[in-house]
Formats: C-alpha cells, structure tokens, sequence
C-alpha cells in the first residue's frame, strides 16, 4: 500500500516538474525584451501588429512572431565594380555605403531581405552614374558624384524604411595604359605652364625695357650717366670693352681708358 502511494507521489512530482517546466518555457517565450537601438516587430497570427520596444513587453506564444531589428548605421562595401566610363575608359570602382533602418515595420515588410536589396540597388547605381562621366570627372568629382549616388539610392529605400545616409569612393583603378598617358598627360601640363611662366617674364621684361629706352630717349643726360656706370662696372671685373662709333663713343673710350690706366698704376 505504501509503495503504491509512493508511486503515485513519485508521478504527482515529476507531472508537477513537466509543469512547471513548460510554464517557464512559455513565459521565457512570451517575455521579449529589445536594447535602446533595437525594435521587435510583431506579427500575430500572419497579420502586423507593429514594432515595439525599447524595453520589456509580452507576446502570445506560438500566435505571435517576432522579428528584431537593429536601428544602428550599418556600413558595408560595394563589391568591386567594372565601369565603362562615357569617354570608353575602363576603370574598376570600390565603394562604401552607410546606411540605417528607420521604419522596422516597413524594413520587414516591404522588403524580403533589405541588407541584400540595398546591396544589389548600390551595384546598379554606382554603375549607372558612373558610366555618364567621362574620366577626369570621376577623378576629380568623387565627392559630387559620391553625393549623387546617395541621393538616388536614398529615394529608392525610402518605400522600405532604409536611411542611405552616405556613400563613398574609396578607390578608382585604371589600366597600367591610362595610368602612364595620364602621367604624360601631366607631364605635358606642366611644361605648358612652365612656357606661359617663361614667356610672361620676358614679355614683362620687354616692356621694362621699351619704357627704359623711352626714357633715355627723352634724357640723354641719364643714358651718359647710365654709360659711365656701366663702363664703371667693366673695369672693377678689370675687363674693358670700347666700341668707338661716333665723336661721344670715342669720348668715353677716352675715360674708361684713363679709368683703366688709373687701375693699372694703383696696382704697380
């Protein structure tokens, strides 16, 4: 009798266990909690209920689904792309794209899968945008066109509650070909600068010079003075050059020649 009362207590214990485990297991189940960047979205029995959260809440088991998602700016690289350019150039474009969810609901149900989707929608734009530039734009414009790009990919997510809130250029790699004419190319810009430099100096020296020699036509008086300086100069190198033409040139042959005897005898 005792023995059958045991028995009996024994399966009173262990029914009173199953019990209590499964109690655990639907509160566990129902009790869903969801950090400060994070929303659940709820569908009960098929049909959306909504997105809750932060915080703790409840759901019905088995009734309700829930789905979380993560609100924080997700960035992931555009897979490297080949670009034919609008003047036939064949470049390869790496990129990056910043992105976040702002509608959960509509994250999950507009879309299958919005991390992939946004993905592939990067790919395509980038090479859409791209291949209308020529060359040295997308050399010198990747922030503009970087902006572009965002704002055509922003409109598209938008229906699926996705933020594109940047997109970056990283790198543009051309063939060993158009890497050598570009640098050609620059080689022969900076020689044609280096012409216009030399060609303004002497142009601005001309007209230095015309406007000396205007003067001196006007004062003869400074074109002697401006000769004896000059012979001056000649004879401290102790060289002395003496063109005699005329009555005034034989004049001042006369003087450099008494400056330069002068010399000689301080010498002696």
């Amino acid at each position: 009798m005792w023995n059958i009362f045991f028995q009996i207590g024994l399966i009173e214990i262990f029914l009173g266990l199953i019990a209590f485990i499964i109690l655990i297991s639907i509160l566990s189940s129902a009790i869903k909690v969801v950090r400060e960047y994070e929303r659940g979205v709820i569908f009960r029995l098929g049909r959306l209920i909504g997105a809750k959260g932060p915080g703790i809440f409840f759901i019905i088991p088995i009734v309700d689904k829930f789905i979380k998602i993560d609100l924080r700016v997700v960035a992931f690289d555009v897979p490297k792309q080949r670009v034919i350019t609008k003047d036939n150039v064949s470049v390869d474009v790496d990129a990056a794209v910043y992105y976040r969810v702002f509608d959960p609901a509509k994250a999950v149900v507009q879309v299958e899968d919005y991390f992939r989707a946004t993905n592939l929608l990067a790919q395509t734009t980038l090479r859409d945008v791209l291949g209308q530039v020529e060359l040295d734009e997308l050399l010198t414009k990747r922030e503009e066109l970087s902006k572009k790009i965002g704002e055509i990919l922003d409109t598209y997510t938008d229906p699926w509650g996705i933020k594109v809130v940047a997109v970056a250029i990283k790198d543009v790699s051309m063939p060993e070909s158009m890497l050598r004419a570009i640098a050609k190319q620059a080689e022969a810009e900076r020689e044609k600068r280096s012409r216009i430099i030399v060609a303004e100096g002497e142009y601005i020296a001309a007209e230095k010079i015309a406007a000396a020699a205007k003067r001196y036509m006007e004062s003869p008086l400074a074109l002697r003075l401006r000769e004896l300086q000059t012979l001056t100069e000649i004879a401290r190198e102790k060289n002395l050059v003496v063109v005699t033409t005329t009555t005034e040139a034989t004049d001042i042959g006369k003087l450099a020649a008494m400056v330069k005897a002068l010399q000689e005898k301080e010498i002696k």
